[in-house]
């Protein structure tokens, strides 16, 4: 992963405006679809890759989970995490995705929201992430679509179309995201679920995101292309 983003401070002022990061699950378009990919919690241990403020991992204690880990690269994201969603049966670590150690068969449940497209190689967190679930355990994954991360500037062109350029070729692309340049990784389709399927993997639920039908008035735009792929992935 490149220099966190999320650590420089003029960033991470412009990420706390937004509604999701304000508000929480309730305020991410994705959510009315996330929320149907997971298992029952009760009693489960869970692993949150990319924890951000915390709020999926509360999700999961609120909702019978017996202990969340939950990790982020950025120092600030982990601080805040800790002053919204404190709670006894959450460990908060400051450490990146690749950084961490998956200890084998710990985990019940392991949920990615909205990082991996700033991961290089898939593959390799895929076996970590394959290796550090139990038998029977679940993957949650959010990522960028792919006609997402191959958009051009990842932006509308003027006549409301997506333009979409070398898809194909998948590795490093630049894009501004809050008013600051950003580097995001672009993978195939074919990359993010044929990969889960070689790490050992049984696909069990694919779904583009879009919003609920009550915000087509607010966010138009959306309804044109998907900007997230959810994932569900279990391990035999």
């Amino acid at each position: 992963m490149e220099m966190n983003q999320y650590d420089v401070p003029d960033f991470f002022a412009a990420y706390a405006q937004m509604s999701r990061s304000m508000y929480g699950l309730s305020c991410a378009g994705e959510w009315h679809q996330f929320e149907k990919l997971f298992p029952a919690l009760s009693g489960l241990k869970v692993l949150d890759l990319g924890c951000g403020y915390g709020w999926h991992c509360k999700y999961a204690v609120d909702h019978g989970a017996l202990h969340v880990t939950g990790i982020d690269q950025s120092r600030l994201m982990i601080d805040e995490a800790i002053h919204r969603n404190p709670d006894k049966r959450i460990e908060y670590r400051v450490c990146s995705l690749l950084d961490f150690d998956y200890p084998e068969e710990a985990y019940d449940l392991v949920i990615s929201n909205l990082v991996l497209h700033y991961v290089k190689n898939l593959d390799t967190v895929y076996e970590r992430i394959f290796k550090t679930l139990q038998s029977g355990g679940a993957f949650l994954m959010n990522i960028e679509h792919p006609t997402f991360t191959s958009g051009v500037n990842q932006q509308f062109s003027s006549d409301g179309s997506w333009p979409v350029h070398q898809y194909f070729y998948s590795g490093k692309r630049q894009t501004m995201f809050l008013g600051h340049r950003v580097t995001k990784y672009h993978h195939t389709l074919t990359q993010i679920l044929m990969g889960l399927i070689q790490a050992g993997f049984r696909l069990t639920a694919v779904e583009e995101a879009m919003p609920p039908e009550t915000w087509r008035h607010a966010m138009p735009e959306e309804y044109n292309r998907p900007m997230m792929l959810l994932v569900r992935a279990d391990k035999p």
